[in-house]
């Protein structure tokens, strides 16, 4: 029999909604985040259906989530105007665990504290399956891009450059 795994934030909200998903499991370094390209590689996934999550602000006190392919750069131009922001930018590292109770590597779309304006890379769409991270550094989650945008009440868009 597997050993159990702890169950994250993310993993149990997809959980409550009876999403059916399946946990990737990784190992990493003592406290040493990977990039994702790398995590497509430990968990033998194609690098296309892998996705990071980043935190943009207005500068206002106005936050944003954007879920884009691992392997791509978040376009700002793109990004601000889909969230209908003249411009945004990333926050900064130090910021992450106080506003989304993750931190950097193991940030999950999902079981956020708040629930911010959701933005989800067009390119999901053609995907039967997307992976992104299940809360914490070595694990993710794989599940379908439609039930991922209807649970973080998300839209689809370009983002990328």
């Amino acid at each position: 029999m597997a050993k159990k795994t702890a169950k994250t934030n993310a993993v149990r909200i997809i959980e409550q909604q009876k999403i059916p998903y399946e946990v990737l499991e990784y190992t990493v370094e003592e406290g040493g985040a990977i990039d994702g390209v790398t995590v497509a590689q430990k968990t033998n996934q194609r690098v296309e259906t892998v996705f990071k999550t980043l935190i943009a602000t207005n500068g206002k006190g106005q936050f944003y989530v954007f879920v884009i392919p691992v392997a791509k750069e978040l376009n700002l131009k793109a990004a601000a105007k889909i969230a209908g922001e003249k411009k945004v930018e990333l926050i900064a590292v130090k910021e992450l665990l106080g506003l989304t109770g993750y931190i950097r590597g193991g940030c999950s779309p999902v079981g956020m504290k708040k629930l911010f304006p959701t933005f989800i890379d067009a390119s999901a769409q053609q995907l039967q399956f997307m992976i992104v991270s299940a809360g914490k550094i070595g694990m993710q989650m794989k599940l379908l891009p439609q039930h991922l945008l209807e649970v973080v009440k998300a839209q689809y868009g370009e983002l990328t450059m």
